[in-house]
């Protein structure tokens, strides 16, 4: 069914050189950290003791494994940390204990609020990273501020970026005191995934301090070298905790939405589906440390907070907005590829979900299985896409299979399939990474095969295609480089991925050198970066050409300034069209909770509408701003303007805007207000077009939440809009909702 075609033959065989070369590759172990094991009878009782206060006054802290972070990551290369802090840790066999001790000379100057979980991050915070597999693919993620909020994540090392969604069960405290602060933390192992306790294995560790002042300071329990390749591969190890169980590993939480909405159609509101009363259920069940199973009934996948409002007149493919259903989240991760073939947000309104997670040994795996009540089809093009929901159901099925190698190099498989009335869209591929030392190598190869509804897309209802990349990555403390080849058949669709571009083929190249400058210096780091890429079609006509490059300086109040400048050719309209501009940009923290930044652009650029370039101008300021102990204020505005043949052709505005009081660690008000506003000449243009448009959304939430599965969300949104056809702004949606949750733990 899914023959590779001749053109893939070469990128299979690039494939098998690079998997050949990589099994040579061989993780380097070094000495390991063992925690005190307090999971005797007596010793178990002592920390039965231990209240979670921020107090580390009970006596099991003096049996506890201490570890100093003396080591300055940022903006030190590894010198030694100015301030002590010190963690203490023990296990027992249910649960990690973690204190830090973390000393400070000014214990005024310690930056701390009440917030929202997964919001401290421009707080003073301490936490440890946990890679319990000691592949250097992922690892957990748990920091805690001086009033004991939390955050918590997973990081990817295949992106190399932080993952916030994850959200787990755990416990912590803190308190400021007159020489610093303290935290504590207990985290059950029934949060994490390990491989079976029975096996000695070590786990990668990394303890850390955040201290942020006139610099971001960021200690560290070991060394890390500047610039490395993989960030993972750099943690310490820690000896895994012998004979720990995870409890009973079955969580169910049911769930209870309530919500009455209206619209307001030509002179009247009108009810949409009267008072709807949705109950749910999601079970999850580990029924070992290393494989998790899932299943959802009727579930509620409101996200409760709205999207961040956005635009761009620049740009004719549909805009991408990160999943935030915790249904979905458990090993997302896993999904993570250098092509989007899995977006699960494409599984819109599931009656029913059914998932699996694990790894065992080398081997890693995820599955879901969904019945959806709606049809979202992302529909891909050369020059654009489109979003598009059909109101008939389907099956969907997404598969993943990864096998890791010597902890550096790993080989995937993929597979999706949904089918529906006159409808069916199934995809497999393979794909590659490979890391040593300052090299790292990315592949991938996608296969589909589509059937559409008629009319649906451009070309015959039935289609297939392939899509391939492959990329190579250099970096070190100095210097970075990457190139990249991607090509996508016209007849390609990821139906359950996120993919707007096809039929092109496309090389990249860009690169960057760096200069560090000494902590108490004008600037600590000096980039100088450029990119150059250029797009092909299928018939070889040229897409787009385009070189940038830029500067950017790091210096006191954690402030960034950059400039760049690029130049661009793109085919729009049967036609080629050159645009050209320069960004200036600058961000700083002025004081403590309060966070400034401003974007400036200008330069020539293609309306899309009219097919014709003009002279852009772009603001973008952005406030943060911390008062008191619990209030937050966050403004994002964005104004772009578009001159041409004598006149504005387009005026376009976006203003985000947030306020939340967080009353204690658990209960939370927030307010926000998106609008935009976009206003066209249209004697400027010879299409018709609406003169103005604008559309308003305001949400007022209270929530309740005892931990991230079990708590009370209430709240209220009214939407506006106005075009030609209304008369002034008008109002066009109103809801109430009530949802309630709770995590059950048999």
């Amino acid at each position: 069914m899914f023959a590779s075609p001749v053109r893939a033959s070469s990128l299979l065989t690039w494939f098998a050189c690079v998997w050949l070369a990589c099994a040579a590759t061989v993780a380097q172990a070094g000495p390991a950290l063992e925690i005190a094991d307090l999971g005797g009878d007596a010793a178990a009782a002592r920390a039965a003791d231990v209240i979670v206060d921020g107090r580390l006054d009970e006596a099991v802290w003096a049996s506890a494994t201490r570890v100093e972070l003396a080591y300055e990551n940022n903006p030190g290369d590894n010198t030694a940390a100015g301030v002590r802090t010190t963690a203490l840790m023990f296990h027992t066999v249910d649960a990690l204990y973690l204190a830090f001790r973390a000393e400070d000379p000014d214990p005024a100057a310690i930056r701390a609020f009440l917030r929202d979980r997964d919001a401290l991050y421009e707080d003073d915070f301490v936490g440890i990273q946990i890679d319990t597999f000691d592949d250097q693919r992922r690892a957990y993620e748990m920091f805690v501020n001086p009033f004991g909020v939390q955050a918590d994540g997973l990081f990817d090392e295949t992106r190399n970026v932080g993952d916030a969604s994850w959200d787990g069960l755990w416990n912590s405290a803190g308190r400021i005191t007159d020489r610093g602060f303290e935290t504590e933390m207990r985290i059950p192992f029934s949060t994490l995934r390990f491989p079976d306790g029975h096996v000695p294995r070590r786990w990668g560790m990394r303890l850390m301090r955040i201290r942020p002042r006139d610099y971001l300071y960021v200690y560290f329990d070991a060394p890390r070298p500047r610039g490395a390749a993989c960030n993972l591969c750099t943690m310490g190890k820690l000896e895994a905790p012998r004979g720990i169980r995870g409890g009973r590993n079955l969580e169910i939480v049911p769930t209870l939405t309530v919500g009455y909405a209206q619209r307001r159609e030509p002179g009247a509101w009108r009810e949409i589906d009267g008072m709807q009363v949705e109950p749910g259920l999601d079970v999850a069940w580990t029924p070992s440390p290393n494989l998790t199973l899932g299943g959802t009934l009727n579930p509620d996948f409101s996200q409760v907070e709205s999207d961040s409002a956005r635009l761009d007149p620049t740009s004719n493919f549909a805009l991408f907005f990160p999943e935030k259903r915790p249904f979905f989240l458990e090993g997302s991760d896993y999904f993570n590829m250098p092509l989007n073939a899995v977006y699960t947000r494409q599984i819109a309104d599931p009656d029913v979900g059914l998932r699996a997670t694990g790894r065992s040994g080398r081997h890693a795996y995820s599955t879901v299985v969904a019945r959806d009540a709606v049809t979202t089809l992302l529909l891909p093009g050369v020059l654009g896409s489109e979003l598009r929901v059909l109101d008939t159901p389907n099956d969907a099925l997404i598969g993943r299979y990864r096998y890791d190698i010597a902890g550096r190099a790993s080989f995937g498989a993929i597979g999706t399939y949904r089918q529906g009335e006159d409808y069916r869209n199934a995809l497999v591929g393979a794909d590659l990474r490979w890391l040593r030392g300052v090299h790292t190598v990315d592949a991938q190869w996608l296969r589909s095969e589509s059937r559409y509804p008629a009319g649906l897309r451009a070309g015959d209802a039935r289609m297939a295609g392939d899509a391939g990349v492959a990329e190579y990555r250099y970096s070190d403390s100095r210097w970075t480089a990457r190139l990249n080849h991607t090509r996508i058949d016209r007849g390609f669709a990821a139906d359950l991925g996120f993919i707007g571009q096809v039929g092109f083929r496309r090389t990249a190249l860009g690169g960057s050198r760096s200069w560090y400058g000494a902590p108490d210096a004008a600037f600590n780091k000096i980039v100088l970066s450029s990119d150059w890429r250029m797009s092909h079609g299928e018939d070889g006509g040229l897409l787009e050409r385009q070189a940038e490059a830029g500067i950017s300086v790091s210096g006191p109040l954690q402030s960034t300034y950059a400039l760049s400048a690029l130049t661009r050719t793109r085919a729009w309209d049967g036609r080629l069209f050159d645009e050209r501009w320069g960004v200036a940009s600058a961000a700083l923290t002025a004081r403590s909770g309060l966070k400034l930044a401003l974007t400036l652009r200008a330069g020539e650029q293609l309306d899309l509408v009219a097919a014709r370039t003009g002279q852009v101008q772009e603001w973008q300021p952005a406030l943060v701003l911390d008062a008191g102990r619990g209030v937050n204020l966050s403004l994002n505005h964005l104004h772009q303007r578009l001159r041409r043949d004598g006149g504005v052709a387009f005026d376009a505005q976006v203003l985000d805007l947030r306020l939340s009081w967080q009353l204690d660690t658990r209960q939370r008000l927030r307010l926000s207000m998106q609008g935009i506003d976009v206003r066209r000449d249209r004697a400027r243009y010879v299409d018709p077009v609406q003169s103005r448009t604008r559309e308003i959304g305001a949400q007022l939430i209270y929530s309740y939440r005892i931990d991230p599965r079990t708590g009370l969300y209430a709240g209220y949104a009214h939407g506006g809009f106005s075009d030609e056809r209304t008369d002034g702004l008008t109002d066009r949606s109103r809801n109430l909702f009530l949802k309630i949750s709770y995590a059950w733990l048999p």
